[in-house]
């Protein structure tokens, strides 16, 4: 294996026709598609670039030498690759023969610090009416799922929202590849392994998970649920682990539910679908849905309550707390919307309260309008 100081002189030279945008921090997705074709994100907005490898060998060159660097093999038959630069920044690259017009890669960019919750609300993200409510319901270990489609803006949202931990609480984070930055003081970081060219050495989330209950979390946080794992999850919720975060795919809150149910079939556990459904509802509190809009912004659009599944209906009964209301356009074709409180009294109220805190002003306001009304 190169050693690391190495890999980290040589990849840029590799990727140089890409360089200014691994640089630029206003760059948050670097597209591949081809060697002839670079294209970028940036606010939201794809743009098209003038860069380009000068072969095509000149681009495998440099997957090859990422991939040598963390271990994996790149070739035709194993034409998939997950890696990671040495500044963070995930890799995702796709070569012939699965990608005939390749290679194909996407680097998301690695910030340098985490984005903070006073600047989502700067942003217009949310509210501080919500934060307000999502410190509340964080401090009192509900369990929150974050979810929303790709680059939508979850593993930010989850960043902010683990700052709302208590400082003095052992926090596990288990991810597929290290992208969370928790500022807490105990933060024992876990990251899953693939297996090597001859299929040993895999570590999973799923192993990764079991070892984390006997390593005294006071919270488990999950950077992406994708499989089994959910099962693994949804039982530590129900069984004392109160608390948890974790990000999953998903464009509405009722889709969460589905998405997290159908993930949790896949594990090796055999369970009746109604108590599957019964648990997952007990298991989790709260969703904060994320969207990336048609302008290209990332914000918040629910704040939902969970509060149970209806054996008779055979649906789970969510309640939104907050939600995103759009307004129509500006001058500039940005999208105009309002994050407001839905009125809907959270069944978390009482805990809320018992542990000193209470519900934000606006919230609270539109409860006693609800009431009235």
């Amino acid at each position: 294996m190169i050693p690391k100081e190495v890999f980290e002189q040589t990849v840029l030279q590799f990727l140089a026709p890409v360089r200014p945008y691994i640089d630029d921090p206003s760059v948050s997705e670097i597209m591949i598609n081809g060697p002839g074709e670079v294209r970028i994100e940036r606010g939201g907005r794809i743009e098209t670039t003038n860069a380009k490898f000068a072969t095509h060998e000149q681009l495998m060159a440099a997957l090859r030498n990422i991939a040598q660097f963390v271990g994996r093999v790149l070739n035709e038959e194993r034409p998939i690759l997950e890696a990671r630069l040495p500044d963070g920044s995930r890799v995702e690259a796709i070569i012939p023969p699965a990608a005939p017009g390749g290679p194909y890669v996407a680097i998301r960019r690695f910030l340098k610090s985490s984005v903070t919750v006073d600047q989502l609300v700067e942003f217009g993200a949310l509210t501080t009416d919500a934060s307000h409510f999502l410190r509340a319901a964080v401090t009192a270990k509900q369990n929150v799922l974050v979810a929303g489609g790709t680059g939508s803006g979850k593993t930010t949202m989850l960043n902010a929202l683990s700052s709302f931990i208590p400082t003095h609480e052992r926090i596990v984070v288990i991810e597929d590849s290290q992208e969370l930055q928790l500022q807490q003081d105990h933060v024992v970081q876990l990251e899953a392994r693939p297996p090597d060219v001859r299929g040993k050495g895999e570590v999973s989330i799923r192993d990764l998970f079991k070892a984390t209950l006997r390593m005294r979390p006071d919270r488990i946080v999950v950077g992406e649920i994708r499989s089994g794992e959910a099962l693994d999850l949804v039982q530590a919720m129900t069984s004392g682990h109160g608390g948890g975060l974790a990000t999953v795919h998903a464009t509405y809150p009722h889709d969460t539910m589905t998405r997290i149910e159908t993930m949790a079939m896949m594990s090796d556990v055999d369970m009746p679908l109604e108590a599957l459904r019964i648990q997952i509802a007990s298991a989790i509190n709260l969703i904060v849905q994320t969207g990336r809009l048609s302008d290209g912004s990332r914000c918040v659009t629910h704040i939902t309550e969970v509060l149970g599944y209806d054996q008779s209906k055979g649906a789970y009964v969510l309640a939104d707390l907050y939600l995103r209301e759009y307004k129509g356009q500006d001058e500039r074709g940005r999208l105009l919307s309002t994050f407001h409180p839905t009125g809907a009294l959270p069944r978390v109220t009482s805990t809320i309260e018992g542990l000193g805190h209470s519900l934000p002003p606006e919230m609270r306001e539109a409860i006693r309008r609800q009431s009235k009304g």
